[in-house]
This record gives structure tokens, C-alpha cells and sequence, in this order.
């Protein structure tokens, strides 16, 4: 950690080894070479603290690593300057697969995910229990094994930190269908999770959620502020080259705008929308050139 205090931490649950292969032109049902391979470590909470790095604020990446594969993501966070926490488990890291060719749709593929064992998930709580009070904590992805027993001590340490510090989340399935229900300063989520948990209206979404930000691909944002009124913002028109990890970026770029430029919640999502298209209109994950609106300082 820097000797400044951080002010941003992403929790990862379900961390991805990923490769990125590169094909002229690829098809089903024949051998493939690849013109080029790259590696990265994904995840939500990874490509959030990714584009928080490119804003120039400073974010503690934590998630959970274990095997070959784990390692492997170990060093290329640290090979590529991210401050990150990542707590040891025994299965091995999930890894991945991305497929690239001119003109034709990106294909990704995963590897089973991976739940982190008892020892990691208290190591994270007790981490989290240790931070100073203050500090903004965002819960990032899936994190599989949700309800089971061995995630009590995370669970409990999240529910402690609602009382100290900041939670927002962006995640889906079991543990969103916690975060619903719990006063998370912020809750992003795509609608198609709403509807995982049986969630159809932004209007069942508890009232104990001090703001949302719902997304739902090129149609229109919908958000609420407080106990106001229901708000829908149009995201710029592109053509869409991938849309992996445009959420991700749009979170970043929400966590700056609201807890550090101390924008309203209207407000922020009109400074993350243009990031978050741009995001969308390049590969990768936080690698397209800063949108003409800049980075506010």
C-alpha cells in the first residue's frame, strides 16, 4: 500500500487467469494458430481498480488466488504496478480464454469458477476488519459459495464495514440478493441480474439503498438518488466492438465522480456514460483512449 491512505478498495470474488488469443479469422470444428497471445488477470474488481488507476486515484485491488494459476495473476499485478491484496486458497485460480479476430464477434471462455476455501475468506475478513473507518469498499462479480457457512466471517466483516465505512457493490446472484437488502451507499447492477433474483421493477429494490445506477446495455440508465424520483439517462450511440467490462469501467468512473468529486448521482452517470461507450467501442478492458471529457482533477 502507498504511504498515502487509500481511499478505494475492490473485492474480487472470482479472480480470472486470462488469455487473450488473436486470429486472423477463426471457426468451430478445426485447429486453430494464433497470430499473437497475451495474458491479463480479469475480474469486476480488477477492471475497476484497472480504470481507477487510469483516472489517477488510488485503489486496493483484494480478491483470492491459488494453484499455478494464481500465481501466474500474482505476478502480473505486480509487473504491472497494481497494488493488490490477494488472499491464499487452495483451489486453483479460474482461468480463461479470449478469442479475437477481425470482423467477427469476441469469444471468451471460462474455466470453472473457483471458490475460495474457509482460511482465505476469514484472512479477507479479518483484513477488512483491521482497515481504518472512512474508506470506500466495492464488492465486485460473483463470489461463489455465497451462502455457504465458510463465508459467514466475510459476510459478517461486510455488515460491520456498513457501519464504518462505505459499501457499494456491483454483483450479482446470491450476494446481490443480500446487497439488496443491506444500506450500501451504491448499488450498479445490470437489469438481466435484477431478474436473476426475481427483482423486475427498480421499484422493489429496498429503500435502504441510498442511490442505484441500473444499466440495461445501450438502452437508457435508470437511476435514483435518496428517496427521489426515478431517473433515465441515454448513453452515447456507438458501434460496439466488446462490451466486456464496460460495467466495470462505468463503476470506476462512478466511484470518482461520487465519492471523490462529490457529483450527484445524475450528474455522475452523465461524466461515467462516455467512458464506459468508449470502453465498449474498443477491445479490451480500459484500454481505449480517454474520452474529449477528460479526467477531472
Amino acid at each position: 500500500m502507498t504511504s498515502a491512505p487509500t481511499p478505494f478498495f475492490t473485492l474480487t470474488g472470482n479472480l480470472l487467469a486470462e488469455s487473450t488469443l488473436e486470429y486472423s479469422r477463426w471457426s468451430p470444428g478445426a485447429t486453430q494458430r494464433a497470430d499473437r497471445e497475451t495474458f491479463q488477470v480479469g475480474g469486476k474488481g480488477i477492471n475497476v481498480a484497472k480504470m481507477l488507476g487510469r483516472l489517477g486515484v488510488p485503489a486496493l485491488a483484494l480478491g483470492f488466488a491459488g494453484g499455478s494459476s494464481g500465481a501466474q495473476c500474482e505476478a502480473w499485478l505486480r509487473d504491472h504496478g497494481f497494488t493488490a491484496q490477494l488472499f491464499s486458497t487452495t483451489a486453483p485460480t479460474r482461468r480463461g480464454t479470449v478469442i479475437r479476430a477481425p470482423g467477427q464477434p469476441e469469444t471468451t471462455f471460462l474455466g470453472p469458477d473457483a471458490s475460495p476455501d474457509a482460511a482465505a475468506l476469514r484472512a479477507c475478513a479479518d483484513f477488512l476488519d483491521a482497515q481504518p473507518g472512512g474508506r470506500v469498499l466495492a464488492l465486485c462479480g460473483s463470489f461463489p459459495g455465497w451462502n455457504d457457512a465458510r463465508y459467514e466471517p466475510l459476510r459478517d466483516a461486510l455488515a460491520r464495514w456498513l457501519s464504518r465505512g462505505i459499501l457499494v457493490a456491483d454483483t450479482y446472484g446470491p450476494p446481490l440478493a443480500w446487497v439488496a437488502q443491506q444500506p450500501v451507499e451504491l448499488l450498479k447492477v445490470n437489469a438481466a441480474e435484477l431478474r436473476t433474483i426475481g427483482i423486475e421493477d427498480s421499484a422493489e429494490i429496498s429503500v435502504a439503498a441510498l442511490r442505484y445506477v441500473i444499466t440495461d446495455g445501450p438502452n437508457p440508465v435508470r437511476l435514483r438518488e435518496g428517496l427521489g424520483q426515478e431517473i433515465r439517462v441515454s448513453p452515447p450511440a456507438i458501434h460496439e466492438v466488446s462490451p466486456t467490462g464496460s460495467g466495470d469501467v462505468m463503476l470506476a468512473c462512478l466511484l470518482d465522480a461520487v465519492f471523490r468529486q462529490e457529483k450527484a448521482l445524475r450528474d455522475a452517470v452523465s461524466f461515467a456514460l462516455p467512458f464506459a461507450a468508449a470502453n465498449a467501442a474498443h477491445p479490451g478492458v480500459a484500454e481505449f483512449p480517454i474520452p474529449l471529457s477528460g479526467i477531472q482533477k
